[in-house]
């Protein structure tokens, strides 16, 4: 069985909801919200500072917290600095090293890309069906859909394209590519596990 699945999910295709889904039918860690708290850890700077490093957060406020005063007391990298995105490369790394992991975002498919026993996937679909399925998932009207799906989608473009010089939405990163707004979710979830499981064997 693979040793690691990582997963790539543009806004409202569902990968919050099906990663997790899949590291509990694979009896495996999912890892994902914990990795900014370690990465602060790690560069001993505030949690809120390693959020707005992580690939998730809008741009706009990452620039604008990098030109703030630092009144913390710590060092603070730039948001241009590559320390947090190192950090959370090593961070991957170890946990594809401890093997049955189940990784969502943060370039996982490019960083473990050359890793044995490694299953990449990522979860796509049209705008509009993203911004519907996030409405029914988060519970948002369509104002607020259409905020995060702007800035989430940009924010992780600009975190691949800057650190990796890549496409995150390229096939050739995945092994498999799921249009998870035609796909059911839970069918989703089935067919990552079976080709998980089967490529692993």
């Amino acid at each position: 069985m693979s040793a690691a699945v990582t997963i790539s999910a543009s806004y409202g295709a569902g990968g919050s909801w099906v990663g997790p889904e899949v590291a509990e039918r694979l009896g495996w860690r999912f890892v994902d919200r914990a990795i900014p708290v370690q990465v602060a850890e790690r560069l001993a700077v505030p949690v809120e500072h390693a959020h707005s490093h992580d690939e998730a957060a809008a741009p706009r406020f990452t620039r604008l917290l990098a030109r703030l005063p630092n009144t913390s007391g710590v060092v603070v990298p730039e948001a241009t600095s590559p320390a947090f995105c190192r950090e959370t490369e090593r961070l991957l790394i170890e946990a594809a090293d401890a093997g049955d992991v189940v990784v969502l975002g943060r370039a996982g498919a490019i960083v473990l890309r050359d890793r044995l026993g490694t299953f990449h996937v990522r979860l796509d679909g049209p705008a509009e069906p993203r911004l519907l399925q996030a409405m029914r998932l988060e519970e948002i009207d369509e104002d607020e859909a259409r905020r995060r799906q702007r800035n989430s989608d940009r924010a992780r473009m600009e975190y691949v394209k800057h650190f990796y010089r890549a496409d995150p939405r390229d096939p050739r990163h995945y092994h498999m590519v799921l249009d998870s707004t035609a796909v059911p979710l839970p069918t989703c979830v089935e067919l990552i596990v079976t080709a998980a499981r089967a490529c692993g064997s």
